[in-house]
């Protein structure tokens, strides 16, 4: 039995031809391709698991490595340990210098082992994706939702939304971690549950900024002057 085969358009045709008969073969073609790709777009939708691309658990830890040597990583630190002698936080470790040091390697500490726990040990092993995605919707306050939410929910290797367990074992292990290397009278039960919701509600924080974070750039740049703007590019961006 003799099979017949499919005719088949030549894609130079399209390309060459231009008028006549010729020329509605061509854009015949183009009909037929712009047709098959609304088909695709519909049926292969962002949000759909099948175009999720999760992340493997060696590029869970690349991500780590990357944020741990990050500009914005150690400036996050030593802003926090500024803003902690300003307000006599860790008051065991002392003033100046010293008492900076300390709460600057304390802050740098908080910030690599939460990262590693979480970001890496956690979301490996919980099968869950620690990146941040934005919103799709384009209104504030159901995007102010969202990210504040995303404590709560995040995305499973599979692509589909599931508790956040990573956030809540990572930000408990690293509270509790804490009691190795704070002073003495930071220490403690009531502490570690202070130190727990703290990261939760500063994490719904961080998240607020990394979602809106490219509309107030947007912004910026629309208006500021040129000299701002050189600055501007300089500065890190928050992970």
């Amino acid at each position: 039995m003799t099979t017949i085969a499919e005719p088949t358009v030549d894609p130079k045709l399209i390309e060459t031809t231009s008028g006549g008969s010729e020329g509605g073969v061509g854009h015949c073609a183009v009909d037929a391709q712009r047709d098959e790709q609304k088909l695709k777009s519909t049926l292969d939708l962002p949000e759909a698991p099948s175009a999720y691309v999760p992340l493997s658990g060696r590029q869970k830890f690349n991500l780590f490595l990357k944020s741990t040597y990050a500009p914005y990583t150690f400036f996050s630190a030593a802003f926090g340990a500024t803003l902690a002698q300003a307000e006599g936080q860790w008051y065991g470790y002392g003033g100046g210098l010293p008492g900076w040091g300390k709460r600057f390697g304390a802050s740098l500490a908080d910030t690599e082992s939460r990262r590693f726990i979480q970001g890496f040990v956690l979301s490996t092993a919980l099968h869950q994706d620690p990146r941040y995605f934005r919103s799709r919707n384009k209104k504030t306050i159901p995007r102010a939702w969202y990210a504040a939410t995303r404590v709560l929910v995040t995305r499973s290797d599979d692509g589909r939304d599931t508790f956040n367990s990573s956030e809540f074992l990572g930000a408990l292990f690293t509270s509790s971690l804490q009691n190795a290397y704070y002073p003495a009278r930071d220490r403690g039960f009531s502490k570690t549950m202070d130190r727990f919701l703290g990261a939760l509600s500063s994490d719904a924080s961080s998240n607020l900024l990394r979602e809106f974070w490219p509309d107030m750039r947007r912004i910026f740049r629309k208006h500021a002057p040129e000299k701002i703007k050189k600055i501007e590019r300089r500065l890190p961006e928050p992970p």
